[in-house]
């Protein structure tokens, strides 16, 4: 395959082979596939079931993959409460489903993957959660040493669990998410680990893959829009790079306006949007219940700006009070459990809805990004507690009166 990795601030190119994280002018990379290179038709993926994997031609790996079969995840078409937002046609792609319960293992099987065709010997992460349990999971797959630094008292039990079962060497430090990640990326540098956090151009490339499926799954007719909660900003980003590569084979006609949405506790990017910048000033001490994205300082935030500014799209605050309420609509009206974080962006579609700033008629897709049980001490805590009564039918009965 002819790739290589550019510099999206200066345009400087690095063999692909290389391991760099960032241009030697601080720029970020991302991944340049010869699109025209390629031998490549949407027909010979008729048929063929979802998954991160159908679209390897796409991606830039030259060995097997490292693979739990993730990706394929359901695009569920919510009419309830679509009706109760006030949109005609609305979407959820519930990354959620895949075989951690997030959208990481996108990321983590081409990163993993990567590592491996590199000759790394241990990969490494900084994490609020779904991150550092999906590297654990993908480590353990391939045979290669994990080590995860958390801010310590601020990751989901549920998150930590996963990594800690699938053998990572998990440290808690006494900080927030920026600081983990100034640590790892320098322990990195220093110990020559795998650096597996979203800075890592390849990563992105397997999150790509949800713009591949959302087009797929509507026949190759992209929606209007995207929506999506944003922490590090790796997503947004991906997910646009992905369109703008079908949008370049001529799969799809419009690329979708790309639509963020943050925690207001957490949210410099949002921020940066309505002052039309491209760049942040960082929140030092972010705080949501959200804390799959509570991170102030996101290292592709630049790339972010860019997707939106570039699709037409924007940016927009959530309260954690609006999380929770769409969190529970999300649930009791389409089934689908999630964690808060990926509930900012119904949230996020409401709130922009009611300030008159989405077209009710637009064909609207909104990303939801881990599974409920991602964060079950949240969910205890924002839902009524279950009612302890006698062990009799009129016991039982009563209750459900006064419910």
């Amino acid at each position: 395959m002819n790739y290589s990795l550019r510099c999206i601030r200066c345009g400087r190119e690095y063999d692909g082979g290389e391991v760099i994280y960032t241009c030697a002018c601080g720029g970020l990379l991302e991944a340049l596939l010869d699109i025209s290179s390629l031998e490549i038709d949407k027909r010979e993926y008729e048929g063929v079931p979802l998954s991160v994997w159908k679209y390897k031609k796409l991606i830039p790996i030259e060995r097997e993959p490292i693979t739990i079969k993730e990706g394929g995840t359901p695009l569920y078409r919510c009419k309830r409460l679509g009706e109760k937002i006030g949109v005609k046609d609305l979407y959820v792609k519930h990354e959620g489903l895949n075989p951690t319960g997030s959208f990481k293992d996108r990321g983590m099987t081409v990163g993993v993957t990567k590592s491996l065709e590199l000759g790394m010997k241990t990969v490494a992460c900084a994490s609020t959660g779904n991150t550092s349990a999906s590297l654990a999971i993908y480590g353990a797959k391939a045979g290669i040493p994990v080590v995860v630094l958390l801010p310590g008292g601020k990751v989901a039990l549920g998150k930590v669990a996963q990594a800690l079962m699938h053998g990572a060497k998990v440290i808690e430090i006494k900080g927030n998410f920026d600081d983990a990640l100034e640590i790892v990326r320098r322990l990195c540098d220093e110990e020559k680990f795998y650096l597996l956090n979203s800075i890592n151009p390849y990563r992105l490339e397997g999150q790509k893959t949800i713009g591949y499926e959302v087009a797929d799954e509507l026949g190759w007719d992209a929606p209007d829009r995207i929506i999506l909660p944003v922490g590090n900003a790796g997503n947004i980003s991906a997910i646009y790079k992905g369109f703008r590569e079908l949008k370049e084979l001529d799969w799809i006609d419009e690329i979708p306006k790309m639509t963020g949405i943050q925690a207001e506790g957490s949210a410099p990017i949002v921020r940066a949007f309505r002052e039309r910048k491209r760049d942040i000033v960082a929140e030092k001490k972010p705080e949501t219940i959200a804390t799959a994205i509570r991170i102030g300082d996101p290292v592709n935030a630049v790339k972010a700006l860019a997707a939106i500014y570039e699709s037409g799209g924007m940016a927009e605050t959530v309260t954690d009070d609006e999380i929770i309420v769409a969190q529970k609509d999300l649930a009791r009206l389409e089934g689908i459990g999630v964690e808060p974080a990926s509930a900012t962006s119904l949230a996020g579609l409401k709130k922009l809805v009611e300030k008159g700033e989405i077209d009710r008629d637009e064909r609207i897709v909104c990303i939801t990004t881990g599974n409920l049980m991602k964060d079950p001490e949240e969910v205890v805590n924002v839902c009524d507690r279950p009612i302890e009564v006698e062990a009799s039918l009129e016991a039982v009965k009563k209750a459900l009166k006064e419910m």
